[in-house]
């Protein structure tokens, strides 16, 4: 095979063009290829992996002398579809997921443990975002004891608990450790330690319960605005952000969503919720219905995948992440003049909720349109309901007023 940067950069190249690639992507692609280009012909000429690893490593911009995060994106890029072509002969052109799951434990017994954990979550059919919370934690503590020099479960005692989770505190606020004891607790109670799970109770983290924040009525008012126009924001993220908004679904729920499960005669969508494993149906109101018609119809890539939203640049693959939802309501948001930086759909949840409370909707009912296991994680909703608190308020005695 043709190892020189040309060849292989032609055949990168024609990939991208056939996947659909914008020309401004294929352009930086181009241009990253000039300079491996350059890199490699002073080494021999041929491409390799080892020189490969090199030209990745080059992340310093010649220009400022500084860490170049785009040059570091741009390097690895090109070189990971260079040594998949070498090695396999295809151009993998697949979106791959940030993070990688945070670091991963090298003793045997470790590696081993922790692929017993994995099938269990699997066993169990845990929705991949928690088996991704799960597993991240679980890794994060047995690096944790390999770093302090424990290669087996046994040798582990109460006190590798509080000092892994103090080991957090320099990227975990104090108050948010309540999430990583709540993802730590299910994979002690798999491997049998009962003292170790003790520990975990006698660390004293609770949850928080602060009030939640809502969207102002007339902030609601101005994304419905800009999501009912058609030359302010695109139908796909319009459609997104409604659903939020009007049903209160989760981001999970969201990117799951799939062609099947829109009933378009009842205007309704059928789904069994990600986290919770509950069935539920969502009536569509017309404006979202609308939208999202206009955006299967007409916006939507051709392509065999029944992921109902994909990405609108090539690879046309579903979309990624919690984050990637963040990122459209916060371009919805910006488009229609609101503000507010907490754009997400957690925000737009809330306020889902809230909205069902000021007309008066009964709990359970709000319950099973969220899709909570347990009618009591729908009580916190009550925080945002100011009639229903002042009704709480007693009176001020007649001997305080004078």
């Amino acid at each position: 095979m043709d190892t020189t940067v040309i060849h292989l950069g032609g055949l990168v190249v024609a990939a991208l063009r056939q996947a659909g690639y914008a020309e401004s992507t294929i352009g930086q692609y181009e241009k990253t290829i000039r300079a491996l280009d350059r890199f490699v012909d002073g080494r021999g000429g041929a491409y390799t992996s080892a020189l490969g690893v090199v030209f990745a490593s080059l992340t310093t911009s010649p220009r400022t002398g500084r860490f170049s995060a785009i040059r570091r994106f741009n390097y690895t890029r090109l070189v990971t579809l260079f040594d998949a072509l070498v090695d396999t002969g295809d151009v993998p052109l697949s979106v791959r997921k940030r993070g990688g799951g945070g670091r991963r434990p090298f003793s045997d017994t470790f590696i081993s443990l922790n692929a017993e954990w994995e099938a269990e979550m699997i066993e169990r059919e845990l929705a991949d975002a928690t088996r991704e919370a799960y597993g991240r934690t679980a890794r994060g503590y047995l690096v944790f004891l390999e770093e302090h020099g424990i290669v087996r479960l046994e040798d582990a005692d109460a006190g590798t608990i509080t000092g892994f989770l103090e080991s957090l505190l320099d990227r975990w606020a104090k108050s948010s450790l309540f999430w990583v004891v709540s993802n730590f607790r299910p994979f002690l109670t798999f491997t049998g330690r009962r003292d170790l799970v003790d520990a975990l109770g006698l660390v004293g983290i609770r949850r928080s319960h602060p009030v939640l924040s809502v969207m102002a009525d007339e902030d609601v008012q101005r994304v419905v605005t800009a999501c009912a126009s058609r030359t302010v924001v695109s139908s796909r993220d319009a459609a997104i952000t409604l659903l939020a908004l009007m049903t209160g679904l989760r981001s999970c729920d969201i990117i799951d969503l799939r062609l099947g499960d829109i009933d378009w005669r009842s205007q309704t969508i059928s789904l069994i919720q990600q986290k919770t494993r509950n069935p539920v149906t969502l009536p569509l109101p017309g404006l979202l219905l609308a939208r999202l018609a206009d955006y299967v119809l007409n916006e939507r890539p051709d392509t065999g995948d029944d992921h109902v939203f994909l990405r609108q640049l090539a690879p046309h693959t579903p979309l990624a992440d919690h984050a990637t939802i963040h990122r459209i309501t916060t371009v919805v948001f910006t488009a229609a003049g609101v503000t507010d930086p907490r754009a997400g759909s957690r925000l737009l949840r809330h306020t889902a909720a809230s909205r069902l409370l000021a007309a008066a909707t009964a709990l359970p009912t709000i319950s099973a349109v969220l899709g909570h296991a347990r009618i009591e994680s729908t009580s916190i909703y009550l925080t945002v309901d100011e009639g229903r608190l002042a009704g709480c308020v007693l009176p001020v005695p007649a001997g305080a007023r004078s």
